[in-house]
């Protein structure tokens, strides 16, 4: 078996393992509320262990958006996203994590010394059977940007952060590995 084996990982539906096609200040909303809610949970585990220390820099860049108001007068509005969050975790014994965002690609990228790189897309997946109302709140971060909606046959989809070439998702690896449990963020 391969030192970066994920058996045990929850996994996408392979059935829905295409990435979303989001613009890119799509991609900057959904990225930089997971990541944030990333943030929260590692820092209160911080607060519990002295060994845990989690560093998280990003560049805030503004996002235009042009459009009419009802009086017909142009409109800016500007919208600050994360550039290139990068995220390092020390998390004694296991070893150091860097997560980052990768906006070329619309991916969010994680090295663990456990399982090794993964490059995760954000994916459209369906909504399982147990999941609780607090199992998914949190999914839109409060302001609708993570996405969901209806699949085929009237399935409920979620968006989720997912490896394609497995189906593991990147919340499945960071409670697998690391103990975090991101509540469907």
């Amino acid at each position: 078996m391969s030192p970066f084996s994920t058996s045990a990982v929850r996994r996408a539906s392979l059935e829905t393992s295409a990435p979303e096609p989001l613009d890119i200040d799509q991609y900057h909303r959904v990225a930089d509320i997971y990541i944030d809610n990333l943030v929260a949970k590692l820092e209160e585990m911080q607060e519990e262990r002295e060994d845990v220390d989690c560093e998280y820099s990003n560049t805030l860049l503004p996002s235009t958006f042009s459009n009419v108001s009802p009086l017909d007068q142009p409109v800016l509005l500007i919208f600050f996203f994360t550039q290139s969050g990068v995220l390092t975790l020390a998390f004694p014994p296991i070893g150091t994590y860097v997560l980052n965002k990768q906006p070329p690609n619309k991916q969010i990228w994680l090295s663990s010394p456990k399982s090794g790189p993964k490059r995760y897309d954000y994916v459209l997946v369906p909504v399982s059977p147990s999941s609780t109302p607090e199992a998914s709140e949190g999914m839109s971060g409060g302001d609708g940007a993570a996405q969901s909606g209806v699949g085929v046959e009237g399935q409920e989809m979620k968006g989720e952060w997912v490896y394609i070439r497995d189906g593991s998702t990147l919340t499945g690896l960071l409670e697998e590995e690391l103990g975090v449990r991101m509540n469907n963020v």
